[in-house]
């Protein structure tokens, strides 16, 4: 399967890995993938043999079950797949949310449960390999339910530049449409910042702020909580 002709590497064949420690789901999806079009890479039970048969290819998005028997942790395994360069879909059942909760932090582009169907998956992942964020209820649900995850405090002149600038606008033209100077809407974007640190969750790059302003219901698609957006 091919990029669609908006991203710059459109005539791509995406490149896709699945990492599972049940053979059948490996097994099965490597067959779906292919049958799709991807060019697939590697089947692995866990993240140090996806690392070991990559041998330094690079992979557009990495399928990721959450629990592999290992003795690894969620965190460790969502890093150690972006450190071969690859994007991140979480492929688990429902009911961990602590651990999707815990993949999404991590930086995972997106959540499909295994209940999904396999054009579903397929989907998913020519979402993430274009770069883009996959908003859906699954990763809504897990934000929802961790009680714990604590939304970053802003004004609203904070969450106007923010809404603007991980849209896409570059930061001049965000104020520029807010009809503010650029050096204060910097200095939002800076109080924006320190905010996500303070509550645990910062966003150094601008597909962190994009990340934050999805999970706090900023940008449509996971407006979890109506009224605290206001």
């Amino acid at each position: 399967m091919t990029l669609h002709a908006s991203s710059p590497q459109a005539t791509r064949t995406v490149r896709v890995s699945v990492v599972d420690d049940h053979e059948s789901v490996r097994l099965g999806l490597k067959a779906a993938f292919i049958e799709a079009g991807f060019e697939f890479l590697v089947e692995a039970p866990n993240v140090r043999q996806l690392s070991e048969q990559l041998d330094g290819r690079e992979c557009d998005v990495v399928v990721l079950d959450l629990s592999l028997g290992d003795g690894s942790t969620v965190t460790e395994n969502v890093k150690n797949v972006q450190a071969t360069g690859s994007a991140v879909l979480v492929h688990s059942i429902a009911d961990r949310v602590a651990s999707v909760r815990e993949a999404l932090a991590a930086g995972a582009a997106g959540v499909i449960p295994k209940s999904s169907s396999t054009k579903t998956v397929l989907a998913a992942a020519e979402t993430v390999a274009r770069g883009e964020v996959l908003n859906n209820l699954e990763w809504a649900s897990a934000i929802d339910a961790d009680r714990d995850f604590a939304k970053a405090q802003l004004g609203r002149r904070e969450r106007e530049i923010l809404h603007l600038y991980a849209s896409g606008l570059p930061l001049k033209l965000a104020a520029e449409r807010l009809g503010i100077g650029y050096s204060t809407a910097r200095e939002y974007l800076d109080r924006i910042r320190e905010k996500y640190v303070q509550v645990g969750r910062p966003a150094p790059t601008k597909v962190d702020l994009l990340r934050r302003a999805v999970e706090d219901g900023i940008l449509p698609g996971l407006d979890l909580d109506a009224d605290g957006a206001r």
